[in-house]
C-alpha cells in the first residue's frame, strides 16, 4: 500500500521537474523583452539548463528517466498496474505525463528542441553572471572644511 503512495509521490515531483522546465521557460520568454532583472538571476538560468540538459542527454542516448524506472519499481512492489496510481492525484499526475500512444521518437525529440530552446534563450537574453558593486564615492570635502582647519 505504502509503495503506491510512494509512486505517487515520486510522479508528483517528476510533474514538479518537468513543470520547472515548462513554466520556467515560458517565464524566461516573456521576462526577455520587459528585461525583468529576476529572469536573469544566474541560479535560476543554469538549473533550468541543467534540468533540461539531463533530459535531452537521456534522450540522445537512450536512457529511460531514473524517475519513471522508480515509479514502475514501487508500482510493481505495490503491486499494482505501472500505468496506473493508487489515488487520484497519482492517476491525474501519472496521466499528465505519459502518454502510451505516441512513439518514443516523439518524446526524444520533443526534449531536444526544448533543449535547444533552452540555450537559445540563454545566448538571446544572457543571465547576469555578476553585479557591479558600485559604491558611489562622497564628494571630495571642500578645501578648508575639515576639523583641522576649524582649529
Amino acid at each position: 500500500m505504502w509503495y503506491g503512495y510512494l509512486a505517487d509521490l515520486l510522479v508528483f515531483v517528476h510533474v514538479l521537474y518537468v513543470g520547472y522546465v515548462v513554466v520556467g521557460q515560458l517565464v524566461i520568454m516573456v521576462a526577455a523583452p520587459f528585461r525583468w532583472g529576476w529572469a536573469r538571476n544566474p541560479w535560476f538560468r543554469f538549473s533550468h539548463l541543467l534540468a533540461i540538459g539531463i533530459v535531452a542527454y537521456e534522450a540522445l542516448n537512450d536512457i529511460r528517466c531514473p524517475l519513471t524506472v522508480w515509479e514502475e519499481q514501487l508500482r510493481a512492489l505495490g503491486g499494482q498496474d505501472v500505468n496506473a496510481g493508487q489515488s487520484f492525484m497519482g492517476r491525474l499526475f501519472h496521466g499528465v505525463l505519459f502518454y502510451p500512444d505516441l512513439p518514443e521518437i516523439f518524446f526524444n525529440t520533443l526534449h531536444v528542441a526544448m533543449f535547444v530552446l533552452v540555450v537559445q534563450g540563454l545566448v538571446m537574453y544572457p543571465p547576469r553572471l555578476w553585479r557591479r558593486h558600485l559604491s558611489v564615492a562622497a564628494p571630495n570635502p571642500p578645501v578648508g572644511s575639515t576639523l583641522a582647519s576649524i582649529a
